[in-house]
């Protein structure tokens, strides 16, 4: 049997050791755009920030791939998939046969409609190579607007911060984070971010990218009217799905590649997983594109299984974020922002100004649907299982819930072995 991945990173990874688990001796390749060996793209801000080296970047050893029987062809772009004669095509020119095709294809940056973001010193920030030109250029760099207030754009922001430059990062929505926090998470954040002199402005975005005479930025124009100066501006509004491959080959596509829940397309013999993958949302029932770490290794599994014939089902993915602001830690997981005109949602906080510490609890009828963290995260693990594994609720363990009494979250071992299905995914990537 020979198996061919396109794409090499944590989707490409779960695929490899879903295949192992069912066939040990099928070939398989692994074809990557980036000459890198695949990496933790959540760690690029701790390489830009000059805080871990890029060899600790690396999401296997060699040995992994050697062990596993993998051959790695990187700096390697797929052109086109012919699904009639099941053959890829490369830049290369080559033309690469395959029995079962992954397509793990991930995101690319989103650029907004901006005058000006098509010159220099404009970056956007999700990959080594983009973060290896901000390290150069921030040798010499005074300031930098960030535009996004995402998990991308904060995280880059911190990290050139951290390298000494005076960064100013502009939120279009009216807070940070918009889809994972609350006002009120938002707000403990953001006075953080505030205290060790990292700017944030919410309600705004650059409209304009203002470039001198010798093609170098030298600020922007917000939708405000205000003027930043600025040397570099880093765009880190989010990514969209790298579906054009897919597409072109005649796959069923919306926003992203549509997926059965095996993680099959429309096409024979042809899987989607990652970021590009149309998957199972686990509280929502439907399928939707969920950009999260775990989901995409999950996802990666659970195809890699069934293209070497095993019949496993995805469990579904959740909406999750873990992001430290200088020490001030926070998580939010599923749905933590429910419609307002719903009366089937009940939302429970309690916040503690004074020791910075925040925490919201999203019931949905019998079950707890998601929830924010801030500052006091110890029970993170244990409020993420209830939501996972969607378990109903009852008035008395609501009760203690609502109080922040942990001892309602311990179960044992026995219960992890009656809900977790080790066939559609992996325990940890």
């Amino acid at each position: 049997m020979k198996y061919v991945i396109i794409g090499n990173g944590i989707a490409s990874i779960g695929a490899i050791e879903g295949i192992r688990r069912v066939d040990p001796e099928g070939t398989i390749m692994v074809i990557g755009a980036e000459d890198a060996p695949a990496y933790g793209r959540p760690l690029i801000s701790y390489l830009l920030a000059g805080k871990v080296d890029p060899d600790r970047l690396a999401l296997r050893p060699q040995e992994f791939y050697d062990s596993n029987k993998v051959e790695l062809k990187l700096g390697t772009v797929v052109t086109a998939v012919d699904t009639g004669s099941k053959t890829l095509t490369t830049t290369q020119g080559e033309s690469i046969e395959y029995e079962h095709l992954l397509i793990a294809t991930g995101g690319t940056p989103f650029t907004p409609e901006i005058s000006g973001a098509e010159g220099e010193d404009v970056y956007n920030f999700t990959n080594i190579d983009q973060a290896r030109k901000l390290i150069e250029r921030a040798k010499d760099m005074k300031r930098a607007v960030v535009i996004g207030g995402g998990l991308i754009g904060l995280k880059a922001g911190e990290a050139l911060f951290d390298r000494g430059v005076d960064v100013s990062i502009v939120e279009q929505s009216g807070r940070i984070l918009s889809l994972a926090f609350d006002e009120y998470a938002a707000k403990l954040a953001g006075e953080r971010l505030d205290e060790v002199g990292l700017q944030v402005q919410t309600g705004v975005t650059v409209k304009e990218i203002q470039h001198g005479k010798d093609g170098r930025v030298v600020g922007v124009y917000l939708t405000d009217g205000a003027f930043l100066p600025t040397e570099a501006v880093v765009i880190a509004i989010g990514v969209v799905p790298n579906f054009d491959l897919a597409r072109d080959a005649g796959l069923d596509v919306d926003l992203g590649i549509v997926v059965d829940d095996h993680m099959r397309t429309s096409a024979s013999d042809v899987y989607a997983a990652g970021d590009v993958a149309q998957a199972l949302d686990l509280l929502a029932g439907d399928n939707r594109i969920l950009p999260v770490w775990p989901n995409a290794y999950n996802q990666g599994f659970c195809a890699g299984k069934n293209m070497a014939g095993q019949d496993v089902a995805y469990s579904g993915g959740l909406s999750m974020n873990s992001i430290s602001f200088y020490g001030l830690p926070t998580i939010s997981v599923g749905t933590v922002n429910p419609p307002e005109d719903d009366s089937g949602y009940e939302i429970v906080t309690t916040l503690d100004e004074r020791k910075r510490s925040y925490r919201k609890l999203v019931f949905h009828h019998q079950r707890l649907v998601g929830y924010v963290l801030v500052g006091d995260i110890d029970k993170a693990g244990m409020y993420t299982a209830f939501v996972k594994f969607r378990l109903e609720v009852g008035d008395e363990d609501r009760d203690r819930l609502k109080a922040g009494d942990p001892d309602v979250l311990m179960w044992p071992d026995e219960f992890f072995r009656k809900t977790w299905n080790p066939d559609s995914e992996a325990p940890s990537a």
